[in-house]
């Protein structure tokens, strides 16, 4: 009972010193966590390149995969930036539409005299909260910037990875076993993120149609940040589907055909774009999704609520991002040891957590995914 106790207390510590640390170094682990993601996500193109094509070299298929992930994030800044450009060139009716919502909800609840946007944005409140975001902008663009130096040397430090790996595990048993891991943590991943960046298309796709059969302002710049929102488990697809009815509440101009003129048409419309945009996230949220996952991520779904919690606390939005492949990667080392296989085992959905992948499973596993 004793040596129990104290197996406990050292689980207790080790814990608890371990997430001090990631919560110290967040500032350099998380953009290293972020960037190593992206490396296998540009990996996973060169693999499925090289794979379909007998012409190109996989240094080729590697420079092409680059090329595209590289052209994808550009075009979604540039998304963004259009989009903020489109908001601001449109400021004044924005601002005057908020401001009638504002005076509605004062009334409603019979609050007084309602302010103005400007007097809630010029408060100290209002420039406390514009002032965190301005520095969590300046945070993301300086980390963007080490994100890709990362990835850089992720690249130019891959080739010596097998024979440190031969020098740090002379024995050629205990070296297949670790290689064996290495390759199912790294296969784990890439299948999660690859089958969450099909996901996230095919819903921002079908979001995208139908906001513009709507007649919703600004479409690219929503489904950009729908696409995005769809990569943070559970609380991202709420999100996303509130974010379009928000801007399609203060949009300035009504489409025609929502009856009547008065400011309430507003409330209707919002109503009608939330009905579509959550129609996509329910159906390929519940129906799709866990078709095409399969049991890829095998995780409870309490355990990615509490996942999403733990690491957002830690690392802010980049943990949000990366709680789930992660908590796949906690899952998959745990249960490489017996004395720690029944946390994988609680970290499951059906408590068979798999200690390792064969070649041909994983080929297979690439081979449905991709």
């Amino acid at each position: 009972m004793t040596v129990r106790s104290g197996i406990s207390a050292i689980w207790i510590i080790a814990t608890g010193v371990i997430i001090a640390l990631l919560y110290l170094g967040r500032t350099i682990l998380a953009p290293f966590a972020l960037a190593v993601f992206l490396f296998l996500v540009i990996e996973g193109f060169a693999r499925a390149i090289d794979e379909r094509s007998d012409l190109l070299k996989r240094g080729w298929s590697r420079a092409m995969a680059i090329l595209l992930v590289l052209g994808g994030f550009i075009g979604f800044i540039v998304l963004l930036a259009r989009g903020v450009a489109q908001f601001g060139g449109q400021s004044a009716e924005y601002e005057r539409k908020i401001n009638q919502l504002i005076s509605d909800g004062y009334a409603l609840f019979h609050l007084g005299d309602a302010p103005t946007l400007t007097e809630l944005v010029f408060n100290e409140t209002g420039q406390r909260f514009f002032g965190t975001i301005a520095n969590a902008t300046s945070s993301l663009t300086s980390d963007l910037v080490l994100i890709l130096i990362y990835v850089a040397f992720l690249f130019l430090a891959q080739s010596a990875w097998p024979s440190k790996l031969n020098r740090i595990f002379p024995d050629t048993e205990k070296r297949e076993q670790v290689r064996h891991v290495g390759d199912a943590a790294r296969k784990g991943i890439e299948t999660y993120l690859w089958t969450q960046t099909v996901i996230s298309a095919l819903i921002t796709g079908l979001t995208y149609v139908t906001l513009m059969a709507l007649g919703v302002e600004n479409v690219l710049f929503l489904s950009a940040l729908i696409f995005i929102l769809n990569y943070i488990p559970t609380i991202g697809s709420i999100v996303a589907a509130l974010v379009p009815p928000l801007f399609a509440l203060v949009q300035p101009e009504i489409p025609a055909w929502v009856p009547g003129v008065d400011p309430q048409d507003g409330y209707i419309f919002a109503g009608l774009v939330f009905l579509g945009v959550s129609f996509w996230q329910f159906t390929i949220g519940n129906f799709v999704q866990p078709r095409i996952m399969g049991d890829t991520l095998n995780l409870s779904a309490l355990v990615v609520l509490l996942a999403l919690a733990i690491w957002g606390a830690i690392w802010g939005i980049p943990g949000m991002f990366l709680s789930a492949p992660l908590t796949v990667l906690m899952m998959i080392l745990f249960a490489q040891s017996d004395s720690t296989r029944w946390i994988a085992i609680l970290l499951s959905a059906n408590g068979e957590p798999q200690t390792q992948k064969e070649p041909e499973d994983s080929a297979s596993l690439d081979n449905n995914v991709l």
